[in-house]
């Protein structure tokens, strides 16, 4: 009979005792005791090299299994890891698939089993996420340049005391960084000649996304416009803004400031030439070198390509429709209209705007698909459209 539950122990002790007997027959104890021969000499052997302990069950895991990760592989991932502290596990392993042969390349849950013994993984409480409505821009992002997302990563001070706060532009669909730049600072002029460096090289995008926050709009200004908006405008680029207060709309932006705080917010010595330097160097690094699980863990390079709507520095000629009147604003954004001053908005300086008759005592506002408002003839007021967004 085998082995009873509650008596493993004693029974394995009492046999071997009977065993060690030589006027017992060995092969009639066995079977008094419902074990074969060569268990019964396994458990004999074991007591008589360690006592009663031997007679413990051992752990039945392999010495060695086929799946086990040699030791010279964890420390290649551990290696990688160290090099990249704030890449995930799936960036992690598809470097290491890319540097190393890929039919050896341990399983994504090895990775992930490796970092957490080895205490690299910090792990947070999530966040209860919200249901974000956001606005939709008029051109769906289905290709590069469909879309760019701009704006300011929140300042720190370098170690000799300069504020650093650098302009991001990034396409929405290949994930490529466009710029990271230290701007002398985030004037209109400043960020302008930036976006005029980008449009050199790339071409336009199809539409430009941003929050309401100087130099890209004014909350207080008609239709949030300011006068680098109104440029986008002029060359053809239709407005993406996002809700106020709601940043998790343009998140994908968000989620690339955050890796590059985590990365080298307050760990770069030096000026600002030294910080641009990292930025440079970390771009590169992004678009060229890490992976995006957004992109199939496909680098942001392998998918850009630069614009086919070329930049020449001119404002797209805008012609308006018969029955409209063209005006020019000037400098003060106001127009010259029935011999009378009318302001406008100052955002719209050095351009035309169009306009139409409503009714006999009312005339509409345009620049160019755009309706900014009405002016009364009775007293040649400017009422600007209700609304704080495009």
């Amino acid at each position: 009979m085998p082995w009873k539950e509650t008596r493993v122990m004693d029974q394995r002790e009492d046999f071997v005792i009977q065993s060690f007997d030589p006027r017992i027959n060995f092969r009639s104890l066995c079977r008094k005791f419902g074990i074969s021969t060569k268990t019964g000499y396994k458990w004999k052997e074991r007591y008589a090299a360690l006592g009663r302990l031997g007679l413990c069950d051992r752990s039945k895991r392999p010495h060695r299994s086929n799946n086990q990760v040699l030791e010279d592989v964890v420390c290649d991932i551990i290696r990688l890891k160290t090099a990249y502290p704030k890449w995930g596990p799936k960036k992690i392993h598809d470097l290491y698939r890319r540097m190393f042969e890929p039919v050896k390349t341990p399983s994504l849950s090895t990775f992930n089993r490796i970092f957490e013994k080895a205490g690299l993984v910090v792990h947070k409480r999530r966040r209860k996420q919200s249901n974000p409505q956001r606005m939709q821009s008029a051109t769906p992002v289905l290709s590069p340049n469909d879309l760019w997302t701009v704006d300011f990563k929140g300042f720190w001070y370098t170690t000799l005391k300069e504020r650093c706060e650098p302009l991001t532009v990034r396409d929405a669909f290949s994930k490529y960084i466009l710029s990271i730049k230290t701007l002398p600072s985030s004037r209109t002029e400043d960020v302008q000649a930036e976006f005029e460096r980008l449009f050199k090289k790339h071409g336009l995008p199809k539409a430009i996304r941003s929050d309401n926050g100087p130099p890209f709009a004014h909350t207080r200004s008609l239709l949030g416009l300011s006068k680098l908006s109104v440029w986008w405008m002029s060359l053809g680029i239709k407005l993406d803004r996002i809700e106020p207060g709601k940043p998790y709309q343009n998140g994908a932006h968000e989620r690339m400031h955050r890796d590059l705080k985590n990365e080298l917010q307050n760990t770069i010595p030096g000026d600002l030439k030294m910080h641009q330097a990292a930025f440079d160097q970390w771009r590169e690094e992004f678009n060229h070198k890490r992976p995006h699980e957004a992109l199939k863990m496909k680098t942001p390079a392998s998918f850009y390509v630069n614009s086919d709507i070329p930049y020449d520095g001119d404002p797209v000629q805008i012609i308006y429709p018969f029955g409209f009147t063209a005006r020019s604003v000037d400098n003060r954004g106001a127009i010259s209209f029935y011999q009378n001053k009318v302001f406008i908005s100052s955002a719209f300086a050095y351009r035309q705007v169009g306009l139409k008759r409503i009714d006999p005592n009312t005339f509409g506002v345009w620049y160019d698909h755009l309706s900014l408002g009405l002016i009364d003839l009775s007293t040649f007021v400017f009422k600007p459209m209700n609304l704080t967004t495009v």
